[in-house]
Parts: structure tokens; C-alpha cells; sequence
């Protein structure tokens, strides 16, 4: 029965060390400019440093890979990989995802391995109040998370103010006094005057010549 107990526990043990163990991320350090609160439209740098501690015999496993993701808009990636203080290896991406192939991660335990990520994009116009800045994360061998290694940066987002709405109401103006029209006497008021006035003077002239 001990030795049955002893077998067990040792075959156990075996497992446990042959089985692959995620690595662990701590994220040291973060700055954002400008700072948070983000706001919606505007240019967003941000840069975070992790250090990698390792779990098992490397720092990082190489058949593994880190994932990582962005909700900024037209993101542009600089990833920086350093070694005992060194630069080790620098590569760059666009668009809302990232990967770091596990190999340039995986170095023996005595080793201090960081990883420095900068992330330029512009922020969304989103209807919540918070935005993914970068989400880490560990993928293994068959394309799947690595249960507990996901790390992720939210940032408030800054209330828009709305703008004031104006009534437009109409321009008011002084009232302008009205002018009757000047009388104006028509052509043929004109002729008739005359005619009446050629009369007239035809019958004085007559009475005096009688």
C-alpha cells in the first residue's frame, strides 16, 4: 500500500514537471499621454512595461506565444524585448492585435527578460465609459488561452460635452411709418381739364362780342 502511494505521488510529480507551466507577466510599469481620461477622436500613446517571471525551466515557453489587443483605432505597435537590461529583438505591427512568437521570450531562468510595449491609435468613439487600451494574453501550442495569464489596461473615457442648442427666433426691426401714395392725376383727367377750360373761353368771348 506505501509502495502503491509512493508510485502514485512519484508519477504525479513526473507530470507535473514534464507539463509545460505558464509563464507569469507583472506589469511594472505604465504611462499614457496624454493622461486619462481618453478622449473619443483624439491621439492616444500609451507605453507599459511587463516582466516576464518564470514558472517552469525557461522564462517563457517557446512553443507559446503573447497575444495582445487594442480597441485604439488605426494602432501602431512597437515591441521591445530586453534581456538583462539589453535590447534583445524589436518588431512592430498595425491594426487591433499583436503576437510575440514564444522563442524570442524563452531564455534559461537566470535571466531577466522584459517586455516593453508602446501603443499609438486614436480613440474610439464608444458609448461606454471605458476603453481597452491592450489586452495581454498567452496562447499555447493548439491556439487557446492559457487560463489565467490574461492582463488587461482599461482607461476611463472623458464625458463629451454637448453643445447648447440656440433657438433662432426672427430679428425684430423697428415699424416703419407708411407714406400714403402721392396723388398722381392720370392722363386723361389731364385732357378732360383742358377741354372744359377751351369751352369756357369760347363762350366768354362770344358774350363779348355780343
Amino acid at each position: 500500500m506505501n509502495r502503491r502511494l509512493f508510485f502514485l505521488i512519484g508519477a504525479l510529480a513526473a507530470f507535473l514537471l514534464a507539463y509545460p507551466v505558464a509563464a507569469t507577466l507583472i506589469l511594472s510599469d505604465v504611462s499614457f499621454l496624454p493622461n486619462p481620461p481618453l478622449v473619443p477622436g483624439g491621439q492616444q500613446h500609451m507605453t507599459a512595461k511587463y516582466a516576464i517571471l518564470p514558472s517552469g525551466s525557461t522564462t517563457f515557453i517557446r512553443g507559446h506565444e503573447l497575444q495582445m489587443q487594442t480597441t485604439l483605432v488605426n494602432a501602431r505597435w512597437n515591441i521591445q524585448i530586453v534581456v538583462d537590461g539589453q535590447n534583445a529583438a524589436q518588431q512592430t505591427a498595425t491594426g487591433n492585435a499583436a503576437f510575440v512568437n514564444g522563442a524570442l521570450l524563452s531564455y534559461p531562468t537566470s535571466r531577466d527578460v522584459s517586455l516593453i510595449v508602446t501603443i499609438d491609435g486614436i480613440v474610439p468613439q464608444t458609448v461606454g465609459n471605458q476603453v481597452v487600451v491592450i489586452q495581454v494574453e498567452e496562447i499555447d501550442n493548439t491556439g487557446n488561452i492559457v487560463p489565467g495569464s490574461v492582463m488587461t489596461i482599461n482607461q476611463p473615457v472623458a464625458e463629451q460635452a454637448t453643445a447648447p442648442q440656440v433657438t433662432a427666433f426672427p430679428t425684430l426691426t423697428a415699424p416703419v411709418a407708411m407714406q400714403p401714395p402721392s396723388p398722381t392725376k392720370s392722363p386723361g383727367f389731364l385732357m378732360t381739364a383742358c377741354i372744359i377750360a377751351l369751352g369756357l373761353g369760347c363762350v366768354i368771348g362770344k358774350r363779348h362780342r355780343v
